[in-house]
């Protein structure tokens, strides 16, 4: 018996573990995924919104300002990258000012600091590649650029180091009230809990819908995107978006915390909950639509093009708390743009109801810091020697695009909920990241992955379940 099972290990159900492991309680997260970050936190803009664009009074834009306004504290805390860059909204129709208005205007009502609109001479300045078709931007200087998987696999660490459990492979197929509480069936057994946070991301309605009779829907929103080569990076020095329109923010660009450009999402309904591919049609709206606010960009520098899935509940609204009818159980449901934004303060908001439900005592020994995987490429030169004199893994290159060690790559696997896949390390390292795209370092990684956790490379995984790479082998032949 738990107090607590949160359904979900991406970025909401992890800053909610966190926020729960400051108390007393017995905390277990269970993720249908072999990691930690395996949905829509793993691939999206990257982007920690300002807090102009959602309706004012509405939850959206209360848990976006206070998110952004945690970030800045919580990277130091947590040791992920984050930069606060400001973002530009560009209009290029003198027709438009009047929504550009009209933003600002929302923004400033939602307590969003430091919004200005800039006009065309100003704007050219800040941002020499902006379209010549411009005639002035709302600039939001509290907009920053993030890591979501840094992010989301800090908070998950920090929540294990302080007591929480995670569950891998571990997939959610019913729930039925108890007398103490909820019964959880799963293809790994049935785990029982006091009270039940739903943080499925995509699959959020289905939770719900299994103890409600008050039916919610998510649609899943793919968004494809285009990431350019680190030779890109500095095109533009914001992150800049078009006018919002019916489906959101459009097609952005943006630079990202590694030094790449990233471009895109496109928005497209789909009933795929599973659907994160790519499609032509995608692919080729991103690379028309893109250039329209930012010119001359290099797109024959991507490297790779990815798509993630925005969990869309119909009145893109955030649905936080106790579920009428189903005492003990929380949702955290429609959690899509600015969710990567808000996370930090829908840990808070989460656990500020678990703690009223079963009135928690707060735990004593919590320890809120967390340091990240040692780069030597960051340390001073003599530092560096010094770390390879002691440790040589530390001065063997693995990943040559991100100049990757094997002692980093040895870090990722043995830390808490460490790497167990070449996905779960590229994410940890970035070994993999790079202009090759893995080309290079994945069959090393392969070999360390093995070597360190007591595998056979033939049993290593690009992403968990069936994704083997190395296949046919005769494992007693070797």
């Amino acid at each position: 018996m738990y107090d607590v099972i949160i359904i979900g290990a991406g970025v909401s159900g992890c800053a909610a573990a966190r926020e729960l492991s400051r108390y007393k309680a017995r905390v277990c997260v269970l993720e249908k995924a072999e990691d930690v970050c395996c949905g829509t936190s793993k691939a999206n803009s990257a982007i920690a919104h300002a807090g102009y664009d959602a309706p004012t009074g509405s939850l959206m834009a209360k848990l976006n300002v206070q998110g952004n306004q945690m970030m800045e504290q919580l990277s130091k805390e947590l040791d992920f990258e984050f930069q606060r860059i400001g973002s530009l909204v560009i209009c290029r129709d003198a027709e438009d000012l009047p929504n550009l208005q009209a933003l600002y205007d929302r923004g400033a009502a939602n307590g969003v600091t430091g919004l200005r609109i800039v006009e065309k001479e100003e704007l050219r300045q800040m941002e020499p590649n902006i379209s010549d078709d411009a005639v002035a931007a709302l600039y939001a200087p509290t907009a920053g650029i993030v890591c979501p998987f840094g992010m989301n696999i800090a908070f998950a660490e920090n929540a294990a180091v302080n007591g929480v459990e995670f569950r891998f492979d571990t997939e959610v197929q019913g729930i039925r009230k108890t007398e103490s509480g909820w019964l959880l069936e799963t293809n790994q057994g049935q785990f029982e809990a006091k009270c039940v946070v739903n943080a499925a991301g995509v699959y959020a309605d289905v939770i719900h819908n299994m103890v409600s009779e008050q039916k919610i829907r998510i649609t899943p929103r793919r968004g494809d995107y285009c990431l350019l080569d680190k030779s890109a990076g500095s095109h533009v020095a914001r992150v800049i978006f078009a006018l919002p329109g019916k489906y959101g923010k459009g097609i952005l660009v943006t630079p990202t915390v590694h030094g790449n450009l990233l471009v895109g999402p496109t928005a497209v309904d789909t009933e795929n909950k599973e659907g994160s591919n790519t499609t032509r049609e995608g692919l080729d709206q991103v690379i028309e639509k893109a250039g329209e606010n930012v010119k001359n960009l290099p797109m024959r520098s991507v490297i790779t093009s990815f798509a993630g899935l925005r969990a869309h509940e119909e009145n893109h609204e955030f649905i936080i708390g106790e579920v009428e009818g189903a005492a003990g159980f929380v949702d955290c449901a429609g959690i899509e743009s600015p969710g990567l934004t808000a996370s930090p303060a829908i840990g808070v908001m989460v656990a500020g109801i678990v703690r009223e439900i079963l009135q928690l005592e707060e735990n004593p020994s919590f320890d809120g810091t967390r340091k990240g995987i040692l780069k030597p490429q960051e340390l001073p030169v003599e530092e560096r020697r010094q770390l390879i004199r002691e440790n040589p893994a530390y001065g063997n290159i693995i990943c040559r695009c991100e100049m990757v060690t094997e002692g980093e790559i040895i870090d990722a696997i043995t830390r808490p909920l460490g790497a167990k896949s070449l996905d779960g390390v590229k994410r940890r390292t970035r070994a993999g990241m790079g202009r090759c795209q893995a080309g290079f370092c994945s069959p090393r990684v392969m070999e360390i992955l093995a070597r360190e956790c007591g595998k056979h490379i033939s049993d290593i995984t690009k992403a968990g379940g069936e994704s083997r790479i190395v296949v046919g082998v005769n494992k007693d032949s070797l």
